[in-house]
């Protein structure tokens, strides 16, 4: 006869509580804590067809990539990592996956249409380059829907994202403080929400610092490797005014705008410094290393999913706003 969770907290001596959480993967009991009581649970029979049964997703969750103009969310790795990220953890925890690109086209109104007649039961929207219109269509499909990487107003759905404010203002805090100049921005021509929240996190560090915005020199750079890299060949063409230093929206407009700094003769970081944003592959192996902002993709895709999963059985439901931390990576582009 298999013992009760009851009994296995009588056992291990801690409270039912404690290993009511751990067998139900709940927050609130340590990674080592939980691992013995799992180890217990399975050394004295506990049946955790219980906790799978009542776990179970009945139906396949989806994952829509939503593509504007496609410039910012396309194969690069941010998004791949993203995406691997939400398809490894929904196979570890036996939850059916599909994956599919929305476009914003005359095909759309069809696809989010098919959604209604479909297997899905909650859906992750990686709503990178949304406007809070174009998320309107998809208000009234019959099941919860999770935001991933935008928050839009009045969408009265959960949304899980980067505090890409924290990021910018800690990258622009730490590029003055190792330069000791006015910092440039190295934007993006392309609006979306992400971008528009670094700038405020650009902006406020400068002002911290006690410096002026007005006088930061701002570049508008495609957010790709090549297109910021013929943007800024254009820029140096042209001798624009240059800064000592730059912040950079994303680590592909960095890597674009530092070849063509190299290219003109100009030393990175001795002549100019370059600080990224989302912690890409590309900036560990290029020359020189890139500084920049990391974001962990892992924990976003995980926690999306996991929050999808709950909406599936809360009875309460309020929307909810997960804002993730970042973190700095101090490489070789600053000095």
């Amino acid at each position: 006869m298999s013992i009760t969770a009851k009994e296995l907290a009588r056992k291990l001596g801690i409270s039912e509580a404690t290993v009511s959480m751990a067998l139900n993967d709940k927050r609130g009991v340590g990674a080592k804590r939980k691992k013995e009581i799992l180890a217990a649970a399975e050394k004295y029979g506990y049946d955790f067809t219980r906790v799978r049964e009542k776990h179970a997703v009945s139906g396949a969750f989806y994952f829509i990539i939503y593509q504007k103009h496609g410039a910012v969310v396309s194969d690069t790795p941010f998004f791949n990592e993203l995406s691997e990220a939400i398809q490894r953890y929904c196979r570890e925890e036996g939850i059916r996956l599909h994956t599919s690109y929305f476009y914003d086209d005359e095909t759309r109104s069809e696809q989010i249409e098919d959604l209604r007649y479909s297997d899905c039961c909650g859906m992750v929207l990686l709503g990178t380059e949304m406007h809070a219109s174009d998320f309107t269509p998809f208000k009234a499909l019959p099941f919860p829907i999770v935001l991933l990487d935008v928050a839009i107003e009045n969408a009265d759905c959960d949304c899980v994202l980067i505090d890409n404010v924290q990021g910018a203002y800690l990258a622009t805090n730490y590029l003055v403080s190792k330069v000791h100049s006015q910092p440039g921005y190295l934007r993006s021509a392309y609006e979306i929400s992400n971008f528009s929240e670094r700038a405020d996190g650009f902006y406020k560090a400068v002002r911290f610092n006690g410096l002026s915005a007005s006088k930061s020199i701002v570049h508008r750079l495609t957010p790709s490797i090549e297109g910021a890299y013929a943007d800024m060949k254009q820029i140096l063409r042209e001798k624009q005014d240059l800064a000592r230093c730059y912040f950079a929206d994303n680590d592909l407009i960095a890597v674009g705008a530092i070849r063509a700094f190299l290219e003109e003769g100009y030393r990175i970081p001795e002549d100019i410094s370059v600080i990224g944003f989302d912690n890409m592959p590309i900036g560990s192996y290029f020359s020189p290393a890139l500084t920049t902002v990391n974001v962990p993709k892992e924990y976003m895709a995980q926690t999306a999913v996991k929050r999808l999963r709950e909406l599936l059985t809360t009875k309460h439901f309020v929307p909810t706003k997960t804002l993730i931390s970042v973190s700095l990576v101090k490489r070789d582009s600053i000095r």
